[in-house]
């Protein structure tokens, strides 16, 4: 039983090289971004339990008793279990989602649900507490979308950088602390479209798409050699000099296969106009693009670019890489902005 408030954060994620290559058996590099979200979790006396995802637009409650009450028995009684079609549907009749629900709040919804439902009915843990929580958050992945990776949930776990390939992941050691611009487009896309249309480009053209993805393999292989070289001794110059130029070659790669868009040409335009390389992160087609930012950059000159970005109507934040995983908080040890925004859930 919870007496007290718990505040507990996890780190954002980005792919840094292996999009779409990945899903054909290469190499993908993950890391933690220092863009983090924030979980409150506050005892109440009413007898509800409540969810409040202001960035997403929900905010619901359930009586306790009611969901205590519950035939749960649609759960599976595996200690981490995967949520089936049938579990999901069920779901939706405990949520009862409101005529004007949209679509991207009911999936959040129901990962919350299955979440609660399964977690709570629990007696005891046998797991360590990290692996726990990935595998429970992997579970909630499926909720949302369908047959992930196993990737999200692991880096914003664990932090750091993380290698896949084959549906094995492994840390990478004391990754360095890049600076990055994320930026967001703002432009959607499916990616499940996007993965689609690089495996029939792949089947259209096997001699020309295959070789694409083994050259972006080597790239992400290459990259965490160098991550591997900053991490033993300091960071110099020619280390920058190479990821700039990895980053490059991605990209272009990645235009080759299919998954650019114009919005992430602008995006790469803008920033090389200020002497910074950008690549797009994610399955491309709009979507989000990460930018190298040099130790040597001044403070007004990441700031021209990051203005000169929002001037095409993106979303701009400056953050770093190798972010640590999940994280418990004390209430005075949050930043201002964060606890404003707690305050007002």
């Amino acid at each position: 039983m919870l007496s007290q408030v718990l505040l507990v954060s996890a780190p954002g994620k980005v792919i840094l090289h292996g999009e779409h290559a990945v899903v054909h058996g290469k190499v993908a590099l993950a890391v933690a971004l220092n863009l983090r979200t924030f979980l409150r979790l506050q005892p109440h006396s009413n007898g509800k339990v409540g969810l409040n995802l202001p960035n997403v637009g929900v905010k619901r409650a359930w009586d306790v008793a009611r969901l205590e009450q519950l035939d749960t028995s649609f759960l599976e009684q595996e200690d981490i279990a995967a949520p089936t079609p049938e579990t999901l549907e069920k779901l939706k009749e405990v949520a009862d989602f409101p005529a004007d629900c949209t679509s991207h709040e009911r999936p959040a919804v129901l990962a919350f649900l299955f979440l609660y439902l399964s977690i709570c009915r629990k007696q005891r843990w046998t797991a360590e507490d990290l692996e726990l929580i990935n595998k429970w958050a992997f579970q909630g992945e499926k909720v949302i979308h369908g047959n992930p990776s196993g990737v999200d949930n692991a880096v914003s776990t664990w932090g750091g950088a993380l290698r896949y390939q084959q549906g094995e992941i492994s840390s990478l050691k004391r990754p360095p602390a890049l600076k990055i611009l994320l930026t967001n487009t703002k432009v959607p896309r499916s990616t499940k479209a996007l993965v689609l249309s690089v495996k029939n480009r792949l089947l259209k053209f096997p001699e020309i798409v295959g070789p694409l993805l083994t050259s972006i393999d080597a790239i992400s292989l290459e990259c965490e050699r160098v991550l591997g070289e900053m991490a033993a001794a300091a960071p110099a110059p020619e280390h920058y000099l190479v990821l700039e130029e990895l980053i490059d070659m991605n990209q272009h790669h990645l235009n080759a296969l299919g998954a650019g868009h114009s919005s992430l040409d602008q995006l790469c335009q803008v920033t090389m106009a200020h002497g910074l390389h950008s690549k797009l992160t994610g399955a491309g087609g709009g979507g989000c693009g990460i930018t190298l930012l040099r130790p040597d950059l001044e403070k007004p000159e990441v700031e021209a670019t990051k203005q000169a970005l929002i001037g095409c109507g993106f979303d701009c934040w400056e953050t770093s890489i190798g972010a640590p995983g999940i994280s418990i908080h004390s209430a005075a040890s949050l930043d201002t902005t964060v606890q404003r925004g707690l305050d007002g859930l």
